[in-house]
């Protein structure tokens, strides 16, 4: 008669099947060198005000937002100060982060000692973080600001990046939020949970009870 396999024998290849394919989950999403795009935040900036202002990405770069900053002591009501919402295309297009949109960063330290707040967003396929947002190839993102209210009337700052599609063919939908209809322009799928990370939690499953 067989021995029942011991705890090690149980558990351990599990383990090791974990360790082996670890690697091969960071390498799909990580197999480039990234680069960095870095957007100044201000009135002053006039990338603001010549059409729209369209930084375009691929996957695993980053976006860096660089928030207003005042060296020389201003009066309060000229210091700018913003709120950043994601949000669809018609929130983009009437400046209106009520219309299915969300707060993703706010700029309110224009005095900061250490410099201007940055804040990054990086364009990734899948994220293992809850408040992290995953993002599509050949999807355009849209990022627009509610200024302070001493800055009523200012006008509307809006950014729209553009994830330049890769040699792959599949990708499954992008986040809900960001059209229209209530399937997400195809079928949903768990916000942060890739297909590979499915088969890899499967496999795991069936080699603990086996």
């Amino acid at each position: 008669m067989f021995a029942a396999p011991t705890h090690m024998e149980r558990y351990g290849r599990p383990l090791l099947l974990l360790g082996l394919l670890l690697p091969l989950c960071a390498a799909v999403t990580d197999d480039r060198i990234s680069d960095r795009y870095g957007v100044y935040w201000n009135s002053s900036n006039p990338r603001f005000f010549r059409g729209d202002y369209i930084v375009e990405v691929a996957i695993n770069d980053y976006l860096d937002i660089y928030c207003p900053h005042y060296e020389v002591p201003e009066p309060v009501e000229r210091m700018e100060h913003y709120v950043l919402y994601m949000v669809n295309y018609d929130g983009y297009t009437s400046c209106d982060h009520h219309r299915k949109g969300f707060k993703r960063w706010e700029c309110n330290r224009p005095q900061s000692p250490s410099g201007p707040l940055k804040f990054s967003e990086k364009f990734q396929l899948f994220t293992p973080f809850s408040l992290g947002f995953e993002f599509r190839p050949g999807h355009e993102y849209y990022y627009i600001s509610s200024p302070h209210p001493n800055l009523a009337g200012k006008p509307c700052l809006k950014l729209k990046v553009y994830v330049k599609p890769t040699n792959d063919s599949v990708y499954e939908s992008p986040e809900p939020f960001l059209t229209d209809d209530t399937t997400g322009g195809g079928s949903l799928v768990a916000p942060h949970l890739s297909l590979l990370s499915a088969m890899l939690l499967a496999t795991l499953l069936f080699l603990a009870s086996s």
